[in-house]
């Protein structure tokens, strides 16, 4: 039988997760949380499929799925445009088992931007041209595939869960992040934010890869201000400043 390839890796790893966060439970004020890599699996598999290989420059690792993005189609900070028309990726999505009202999930029927991947992957575009240029030396994925919602459907981020919600929830994307370095077998990873960055350097450490270096880059999100003010030319600077990108 031949070696798993990194796509078989990857998507052996998220259905391990998965298997891992579904008895998780989460208090107020958590509402309603949902995994795009069950609804949405058939576009996040084909992105891995299409884009996963060994041996990469970088490893780019965003915190969780926008509500945008990722959260209706699965592909990491998933514009839809860019995934559909830049990637060449659309597939069928279902609908959460348990689906907020004010949060409704679409697909790619989804008429909202995903600000934070128009940037990203615009960024991308302009430097490397195709998709195929740019995921021959990169890959990118999330820390964390759940997205947590209040009452009123507003976003709630990871890193704001009580103790040992969190704690239970690092160790199983800990687990899965070091599956995915593995699998890709990155010379970097860059955490996209400081929180992707921390977590990424403490899992690596203590899974002992420590051949693999840890960078960041900013976080390309609206709600930023330092974002709003250029982000595609400061992230290609830090990049740059790393050595990863010439």
């Amino acid at each position: 039988m031949p070696d798993p390839t990194p796509a078989d890796q990857l998507l052996s790893a998220a259905a391990e997760l998965c298997a891992g966060l579904a008895p998780l439970q989460f208090a107020a004020p958590v509402h309603t949380v949902y995994n795009p890599l069950l609804y949405a699996h058939r576009p996040y598999a084909r992105y891995v499929r299409r884009f996963a290989r060994c041996g990469i420059d970088a490893l780019l690792l965003g915190m969780n799925p926008g509500p945008y993005g990722m959260a209706q189609i699965g592909v990491p900070f998933g514009e839809i445009a860019a995934v559909r028309d830049w990637m060449g990726i659309e597939e069928a999505v279902e609908r959460p088992a348990v689906e907020h009202p004010k949060r409704p999930i679409s697909g790619f029927a989804c008429t909202r931007s995903e600000v934070s991947g128009r940037r990203l992957w615009g960024l991308f575009q302009e430097r490397f041209g195709t998709a195929e240029a740019f995921f021959t030396s990169h890959y990118v994925a999330n820390y964390c595939p759940l997205v947590f919602m209040d009452a009123g459907g507003a976003n709630l981020t990871p890193d704001k869960l009580p103790t040992c919600e969190r704690l239970a929830l690092e160790a199983l994307c800990d687990a899965h992040l070091v599956a995915t370095v593995r699998a890709v077998q990155p010379q970097w990873v860059i955490g996209i934010g400081g929180f992707a960055q921390k977590r990424a350097a403490a899992a690596l450490d203590h899974a002992g890869l420590h051949s693999v270096r840890v960078g960041t880059v900013l976080h390309p999100s609206p709600a930023s201000p330092a974002a709003n003010r250029g982000w595609a030319q400061q992230a290609s600077a830090q990049m740059s400043g790393l050595g990863i990108w010439s």
